[in-house]
């Protein structure tokens, strides 16, 4: 049997810092869009991801790929934001077996009023945190840990949705 590769003091460090961002981190967005909006932060990413789609409206495989989850975790998701008006399943015009998601008039104004707040949380938590060198790197090492995964750095979302403002 093989030794395991143990982690040297300044990878345990360092793995335990993560570890409680991971935890942290979530939580905070969670409690935030929660307080304000009534809205779980993968609820609000659902809708972000939607609002950049092409007719506010992507297939849910494709709303799962964007979003980082897996097909149940959308659909469970959607589910509930269909529940609240915000978003609606129809049938995929070229597979009736499938469905597209689709982003109502008032999900839109519902994410075009919690962004603000939002944002102002990830600013606050994040990026208010850290130098623009140290946004470059933090960028850098997540790429190298989302290609672990299976993950093409490059189809994860460049930025956080900044909806139009009505007038």
């Amino acid at each position: 049997m093989t030794q395991p590769r143990w982690l040297t003091d300044d990878q345990q460090r360092a793995w335990r810092k993560l570890a409680a961002l991971m935890t942290l981190l979530p939580s905070a967005l969670d409690a935030q869009l929660q307080r304000d909006a009534q809205l779980t932060h993968f609820g609000y990413w659902t809708l972000a991801m939607l609002s950049e789609a092409p007719d506010h409206k992507l297939r849910m495989s494709e709303l799962a790929a964007r979003s980082s989850a897996s097909q149940s975790r959308i659909s469970h998701a959607v589910a509930k934001l269909e529940e609240r008006g915000w978003v609606r399943r129809d049938p995929c015009p070229e597979d009736r077996r499938g469905f597209v998601a689709v982003l109502t008039d008032a999900g839109y104004a519902k994410l075009v009023e919690t962004a603000p707040g939002h944002v102002d949380r990830v600013r606050d938590l994040v990026v208010d945190a850290l130098t623009d060198a140290q946004l470059v790197e933090l960028e850098r090492a997540c790429d190298a840990m989302l290609e672990r995964f299976d993950v093409d750095p490059a189809a994860v979302p460049d930025a956080l949705p900044r909806p139009a403002v009505q007038a």
